[in-house]
């Protein structure tokens, strides 16, 4: 067995030990990176992106997998209508997708895993996000625009570091995929659609891509506390989350002639939208509830016989959550009763609260900290919801272990900000990170 200094060598010597550049490396995740933040694509609609993904990681001699195959179709959550879908194939196609892939991506399939066989020994999931947000990108003072790959869709944007995700995922490929001889096991590269909404996860687990997981692995961009760029392995306090549309349907009248013969679906939303945000909290723990969207009526002297609502649940563990969502369903019930209305309810998102592994995050503090000579600081609190808590609960639950990961970094916005932007260099730093723990499952030389 090597020797500690030769197993955990510098990037630059690693890199150079396997016949390739690290710096080069780098170059191309920065050309990765700001390739997909120039055509961001919403969830269920990453058929570009998928589609080039794809195809690097069939170049980099991977196993891939597309299409149907990577989500089941009946557990994709808050899909995009058929004509979004339609438009958004067409579109791909004008726009630099990879022909191979993309018929299979036409209806919203966009899922992509690449799996390295190693011999035997562990599976090693690693997941990344692909998906962009509905936010209108920063035009003045904003290094994507003055270096030309801004966003070419207005009201499309990588806002959340999905691109740098996906970068660092394609540096990790390309990393293991030189060094396979060197490696033991499986390496499953996870390349999710629709995390945004917590929508994607759950097709993939369904399709039972995590159930001979032994180590999954996930991470994310943080805005830096202090300016500098380091890790944090084992972030959670994730809030299990349910994301509802709901419908309710009335009966439409004149509003002055005969009003008594309609049912007003308005006051049925109005009267649950009041109650919502009326349900008592949980004692035991932080609890949620938002209606983010209201659209009713047709006119003024119409008695309005439609109204949706978008609204959304959390807790801080899935108990307070399911309590959560089971008080509003009763509301949405009771307040179509009221006035003789119909309430229906399709889930658009969900995902539990997220758990990591204590011991598999203290090695990965000791790989970074000690062997890779990576800054590591304890891990904050993430709140929000992470779609990662889906997969990481299936593993949990089969007996493997789970470290979802923070790689900080100085950014010119919040995250989900419309300046959004964050620090290239860190992208090496987060490949090192990811490379370190599977180098230590397969006890070999990887950096």
């Amino acid at each position: 067995m090597e020797s500690d200094n030769i197993r955990w060598n510098n990037v630059q010597t690693a890199g150079k030990e396997q016949g390739f550049d690290l710096n080069e490396l780098q170059k191309k995740m920065v050309t990765w990176r700001r390739d997909f933040h120039r055509y961001p694509e919403k969830g269920w609609l990453e058929m570009r992106t998928a589609s080039r993904i794809a195809r690097i990681l069939k170049d980099l001699g991977y196993e891939v997998l597309t299409g149907k195959v990577v989500c089941e179709e009946a557990s994709r959550m808050g899909l995009p209508t058929k004509e979004e879908l339609e438009a958004q194939y067409l579109w791909a196609g004008k726009n630099g997708a990879d022909p191979e892939y993309l018929e299979e991506m036409k209806d919203g399939f966009t899922g992509v895993i690449g799996i390295l066989h190693c011999g035997r020994g562990p599976v090693t999931a690693l997941r990344f996000d692909m998906d962009a947000l509905g936010v209108y990108e920063k035009k003045e003072g904003h290094r994507p625009q003055e270096c030309g790959f801004a966003s070419c869709r207005e009201g499309v944007m990588h806002a959340c570091g999905h691109d740098g995700h996906m970068a660092m995922g394609l540096g990790t490929a390309e990393i293991l995929s030189g060094m396979r001889s060197q490696l033991s096991g499986t390496i499953k590269l996870i390349f999710q659609p629709a995390e945004e909404g917590v929508r994607g996860a759950k097709s993939i687990v369904d399709k039972g891509h995590l159930d001979d997981v032994d180590v999954l692995l996930g991470i994310h961009l943080m805005q830096s506390e202090d300016g500098t760029c380091y890790v944090s392995p084992g972030m959670a306090g994730t809030l299990a989350t349910t994301k509802l549309d709901v419908l309710f349907q009335g009966k439409a009248s004149h509003a002055g002639i005969s009003p008594q013969e309609g049912n007003n679906a308005m006051l049925a939303a109005a009267a649950a939208v009041l109650n919502l945000h009326a349900i008592p909290r949980h004692a035991e723990g932080s609890s949620r509830v938002n209606v983010g969207t209201l659209r009713a009526g047709t006119g003024r002297n119409v008695i309005c016989d439609r109204a949706v609502l978008e609204l959304e649940t959390r807790g801080e563990t899935t108990e307070i959550n399911r309590y959560m969502e089971e008080y509003a369903r009763r509301i949405l019930q009771g307040a179509a009763m009221m006035h003789g209305c119909e309430v229906s309810c399709s889930l658009a998102g969900a995902s539990a609260a997220m758990e990591c592994s204590p011991e598999l995050a203290s090695d990965l503090w000791e790989i970074c900290e000690k062997k890779l000579k990576i800054p590591v600081k304890k891990p904050r609190d993430m709140g929000g919801s992470e779609d990662f808590a889906y997969m990481a609960e299936r593993v949990l639950q089969r007996g493997g272990q789970v470290c979802f990961n923070g790689v900080h970094t100085p950014c010119a916005d919040a995250l989900h900000g419309s300046g959004f932007d964050f620090e290239e260099q860190v992208l090496a730093m987060g490949v090192r990170c990811l490379c370190g723990v599977v180098a230590q499952l397969s006890d070999r030389i990887v950096c």
